[in-house]
């Protein structure tokens, strides 16, 4: 037991089976990397009309985002008890679980009542939100013979950090600290204090993910809450409605936050079909990091005509970073064309290079005899006037 308490990361990570909380090991991403990335959840209400919980719960089912090769989707859904009916709450409860297989949290300010839907989701694992010190005994007790994590809050920072220790203390392990904090401004100064002092204090009874419940109703001024919570250690952000431009933005930040720096999101290094290309389509070149084959791939799309993308293996790097490490030369490219068969394939012989990089050209064309290489633009987004008045 004291080893596996010593090998804990100093946030812990708390397991939902399809998603995790936590595990957190560095303060800033660079040092290594941050490990799981901020869950977004979106609120229903016990009180709301039933066709409108239909509809958030359609929406949130079917609502998947693709960016850059991963598919990214709202993470868990919150049920909120407003109808100040224990038995509206657990229905409500046993009708989401039913309807969606997204991890729930499940939030009363009634002990009672969230014992109740405690019970009535057994089996799943879900967040119980959020025990007070007053609370905490029947609320860790519920949580524990029904194996659900547990919310906790307190007025302060100082009771808080009290009432976790006691908690863990007592033997129950997956907490998650829900700050009583009045700002933004707060929010952001307890989220860093928290983290600084699990990692650099192993301080272990704020060494828990965190939970934030969006209460504004602004979107612009709630965009700016989650995104501070993405940005700075959130581990939990529950959103009070579902707005498909706010949430798509939040993810594409999420995902650039939560990439590891050690790894580029890179795509298989091979030659890929842009539109239905023949053998006397243009053939284009850049990297295999993901970002930057997307944007040229959908470049090449907008601008109307279909072509050959030739994707040599570049470690998952940008194109003047691949250059300069020396894995992007004339000599490795013009060899993996040649490999990758694609000259049996086409009747064309140019190829069109990323403008940044002109200077490999010649030596491009010394590795392909009888190619003849164009240098294209710098800007992937000059691709479709390029190309429209140079190869229409």
């Amino acid at each position: 037991k004291v080893l596996g308490a010593a090998s804990e990361p100093p946030v812990k990570c708390v397991d939902f089976v399809k998603v995790k909380s936590g595990g957190e090991t560095v303060l800033y991403r660079h040092e290594k990397t941050f490990v799981n990335q901020t869950i977004l959840a979106i609120a229903v209400n016990d009180g709301d009309e039933p066709a409108k919980v239909d509809e958030v719960l359609r929406t949130v089912n079917e609502y998947v985002l693709e960016r850059v090769g991963e598919q990214i989707a709202v993470d868990m859904v919150a049920v909120n008890h407003t109808s100040g009916s224990a038995e509206s709450f657990v229905q409500m409860v046993k009708k989401v679980l039913g309807a969606t297989e997204k991890t729930l949290i499940l939030r009363s300010p009634d002990p009672e009542t969230l014992c109740l839907a405690a019970g009535a989701a057994k089996g799943r694992k879900c967040i119980l939100s959020s025990a007070t010190p007053e609370t905490a005994d029947r609320l860790v007790k519920a949580a524990g013979e029904n194996n659900h994590a547990l919310a906790i809050t307190a007025p302060d920072l100082d009771a808080l950090t009290t009432l976790s220790a006691k908690i863990r203390e007592g033997g129950f392990a997956d907490i998650i600290l829900d700050f009583a904090t009045f700002s933004l401004a707060e929010r952001f100064q307890v989220n860093s204090i928290c983290r600084r002092a699990a990692l650099k204090d192993s301080v272990k009874a704020v060494g828990y993910p965190s939970i934030q419940w969006i209460g504004e109703t602004d979107s612009l001024r709630s965009t700016v809450q989650i995104a501070t919570e993405v940005l700075k250690y959130g581990g939990i952000c529950v959103l009070p409605s579902f707005n498909p431009a706010q949430i798509s933005s939040l993810m594409a930040l999420r995902q650039n936050i939560y990439t590891d720096p050690q790894k580029p999101i890179q795509v298989e290094p091979k030659i890929y079909a842009v539109g239905e290309p023949k053998a006397d389509s243009p053939v284009f070149l850049t990297t295999n990091f993901s970002l930057t084959y997307f944007i040229v791939s959908g470049e090449i799309e907008n601008s109307g005509i279909s072509a050959w993308l030739v994707i040599p293996e570049c470690e998952g790097m940008s194109v003047l970073t691949a250059w300069a490490a020396g894995k992007f030369s004339g000599a490795i490219i013009g060899k993996f064309i040649k490999e990758s068969g694609l000259e049996q394939q086409i009747t064309s012989r140019q190829i069109i290079i990323p403008g940044y990089v002109a200077q490999i050209s010649g030596e491009l064309e010394e590795s392909l005899p009888g190619w003849k290489v164009i240098v294209g633009p710098q800007e992937a987004g000059d691709l479709e006037s390029f190309v429209k008045a140079k190869l229409v």
